[in-house]
């Protein structure tokens, strides 16, 4: 018999103060849905010795059999750590990160690149400034009640106080609803640096770096970074760190997965030198496969948006990404949409699971199956509608 086909995935995760045991048993969860409806076998396993965090799967395609190694490359800790900041300095950030987009003009360009991911990214600064509304209206009439029944000023002004802060503190516990303050954070650690990369996250890219190498190195069929939101951009830089340090196609065939990109929230920034130089590297090169994956259904990624070319860093060898459509109108059942008609957060998590009426993007079969990324989508073309508009990031150079 001979051997299955053998494969590493290193995933980014994007800006998720949770734990990595989330992914692996989203991952457990949704497999498992989407091998019954696709006909195929697909067994998770205990991580190997020497994975930091992970799982093992075991699979039988029609095709052919497959073991995966799984790891997820984890920062939620620096996430965690860029969190850690009181009501009032989320406000301050909001400001801050606001002036940045727009004084940039960051701001315009993205909104001539695609409206949507825009107005998602407003949504938690109207959220914040409609709880503050919302405080001083309760501080006023906390404040007129007091003054009234007491005729005490220092009293009905230290009510007003307590009330506006409770009201805060209310509106801040509602946050696993409404994902306001973790929005503003994400943003903010996004424009921290006006789109250059935290000490502390340069050198979580080095790790990352590598972990791949030593990926490389290993008697495998392919290597398979996948990225996820902000993770995508991250991926791009992992992956031109990694290429840049010696030649490539010597080994396993390497393989970039993007999945519900926001490239332009970093790549559009003044300072975001490092990343678009990553984009345009990583780019033209023949030792490589890179897929990007978004759907139009998903209100917080740029759906379509080529990411090299539209951050204005294609050249002309550009071979890659190829851009396709998870088209959610179609490989999403009338059931699974309506499921998550107004859940716009899980919808942009649906990438990583199964679809009723899986189209030629299933995430399992990629991630698990025995093909390569390249040979699965080697005759697929670009999906209608990619953009690839450089005059959204005019200047950028």
């Amino acid at each position: 018999m001979t051997r299955p086909f053998r494969r590493r995935v290193l995933y980014l995760p994007g800006f998720d103060p949770m734990p990595p045991r989330r992914y692996r048993e989203m991952y457990r969860r949704e497999s498992r849905k989407q091998a019954r409806i696709s006909g195929y076998d697909l067994i998770m396993e205990r991580p190997a010795r020497g994975t930091p965090f992970g799982w093992q799967t075991r699979a039988r395609f029609p095709d052919g059999r497959a073991e995966t190694r799984a790891e997820v490359l984890v920062w939620s800790d620096l996430v965690q750590a860029s969190m850690r900041t009181g009501i009032l300095a989320t406000y301050a950030q909001m400001l801050r990160t606001a002036w940045i987009y727009v004084g940039s003009g960051a701001l315009l360009r993205l909104m001539r690149l695609r409206r949507g991911p825009v107005l998602a990214a407003l949504y938690p600064v109207a959220v914040l400034l409609l709880q503050l509304l919302g405080a001083v209206l309760a501080a006023l009439l906390a404040g007129w009640a007091v003054a009234d029944l007491t005729g005490l000023f220092w009293l009905a002004t230290a009510v007003a106080l307590a009330a506006a802060w409770g009201a805060l503190v209310l509106a801040k516990s509602q946050d696993h609803r409404l994902f306001a303050h973790y929005l503003i954070h994400d943003y903010a650690f996004t424009a921290s640096l006006r789109g250059a990369y935290p000490p502390a996250l340069e050198d979580r890219l080095a790790r990352f770096t590598q972990r791949l190498s030593d990926a490389l190195a290993e008697d495998l069929d392919e290597v398979l970074v996948v990225g996820h939101s902000s993770g995508a951009y991250l991926a791009v830089s992992l992956l031109a760190d990694a290429l840049r340090r010696g030649p490539g196609g010597t080994g396993p065939a390497l393989a970039l997965l993007t999945l519900g990109h926001v490239v332009p929230m970093a790549a559009f920034l003044p300072r975001a030198h490092r990343l678009r130089a990553d984009l345009a590297f990583l780019s033209e090169r023949p030792d490589l496969f890179w897929l990007d994956v978004t759907a139009p259904g998903d209100a917080c990624s740029f759906a379509l948006c080529d990411p090299v070319a539209a951050t204005g860093m294609a050249g002309p060898g550009q071979r890659w990404p190829l851009v396709i459509s998870a088209a959610f109108t179609r490989t999403l059942s009338p059931r699974q949409q309506r499921a998550l008609r107004h859940r716009w957060i899980r919808r942009h998590m649906q990438y990583l699971c199964a679809f009723e009426r899986p189209g030629d993007y299933d995430y399992f079969a990629i991630t698990a199956g025995p093909r390569t990324l390249a040979d699965r989508f080697a005759d697929r073309p670009h999906s209608p509608g990619r953009i690839t508009a450089p005059l959204a990031a005019a200047g950028l150079r």
